[in-house]
């Protein structure tokens, strides 16, 4: 069989990336432009001024992608977009830009979920074994995915209302700490012997879905009342409250729905899979239960083009295609492509 490389596109959010993978394993070069020193005088991401940065970007991120590389479009098989979820506008650059690069050198074009990709970073780690359980944890999205084979995704669980990010980077800003919050909450939770006591949202028994609205209103409210007895907040000891709840919650549902569903093997993906409470609370689970987990490097944690190249090999493989009529699909569900 022939060498396949994809050229992969990913600006969901505030990172313009693109990638090129070799047969969906190896990673030839990965490029990623970040935007949070721009973002960061806003508290988070404003879409208007991510997507003004991914038209700037763009271009330049393909080609230094390709000169990295050091390969020629002639040279490519297909070319890998995100297509969705994620900002509209955000999303569309990215689109447009694959759309016209794979028309100008006659590349078939592959529509790649956003969460699909974060899952598959974990091939770029080492190969999947089915059936697995995949934690996904981001700014936009806590979900467990079940997956019985390439391609195939059943949403077991997911949140009714925060993602995890979501409220990291939410009591972040309570504590006055600059956007992104994450890293500065599991620095600060590190730095704690012992944390505030907050509330863990199991909801109904045997649910797998999760719910951190509750535990941030909690943290707010733990301040409120602080600052009325005139009292000043320990922040590392919030920040390890905090963290303490989140890490157990989704360590505990994920080692149960592993063992429901009976895995060989589970994954972590999505930015807060780079949290080092986190990512030490799953390998201690996992390794006193004997199942495999693996978790990919920090880099491919965060959005990042060679996830969504390790997704597309697959798809491609299955004869998933897309057309110049793609569009940006914000709210695109994660639904099996075989």
């Amino acid at each position: 069989m022939n060498d396949q490389y994809i050229l992969a596109i990913e600006t969901s959010c505030d990172e313009t990336a693109a990638a090129i993978i070799l047969n969906g394993r190896e990673i030839i070069s990965n490029v990623v432009a970040s935007q949070i020193e721009s973002q960061k005088r806003f508290g988070g991401v404003v879409p208007e001024v991510a997507s003004r940065h991914h038209v700037e970007q763009i271009t330049m991120i393909i080609e230094e992608t390709l000169e990295k590389a050091n390969m020629q479009p002639s040279e490519l098989t297909a070319v890998a977009v995100t297509e969705g979820p994620g900002l509209v506008g955000a999303l569309l650059i990215g689109i447009n830009a694959a759309k016209a690069f794979a028309f100008a050198h006659s590349l078939p074009l592959i529509p790649v979920h956003h969460i699909a990709g974060h899952i598959y970073a974990n091939e770029l780690v080492e190969p999947m074994q089915f059936p697995l359980l995949a934690l996904v944890v981001s700014g936009g999205h806590t979900e467990l995915v079940f997956m019985k084979e390439h391609g195939s995704f059943e949403v077991i669980g997911e949140t009714r209302d925060d993602a995890a990010g979501e409220a990291y980077d939410k009591v972040a800003r309570v504590l006055n700490m600059p956007y992104p919050g994450g890293p500065h909450i599991d620095r600060l939770a590190h730095e704690a012997e012992e944390g505030v006591e907050f509330p863990r949202a199991w909801l109904e028994e045997n649910s797998y879905d999760f719910s951190f609205s509750g535990l941030k209103s909690a943290v707010i409210n733990y301040k409120h009342n602080m600052d009325q007895r005139g009292e000043e907040i320990d922040p590392q000891k919030v920040a390890k409250g905090f963290q303490d709840s989140v890490v157990e919650v989704l360590t505990t549902k994920t080692l149960r729905a592993a063992r429901q569903y009976q895995v060989k093997q589970v994954i972590a993906a999505g930015g807060v899979s780079a949290n080092k409470g986190l990512r030490t609370s799953l390998e201690q689970a996992f390794e006193e239960a004997k199942i495999s987990f693996v978790v990919p490097p920090l880099k491919l944690c965060t959005d990042n083009a060679a996830m969504i190249g390790a997704a597309a090999a697959h798809m491609y493989n299955a004869g998933v295609r897309g057309n110049l009529a793609m569009n940006g699909l914000p709210g695109k569900e994660l639904k099996s492509w075989i």
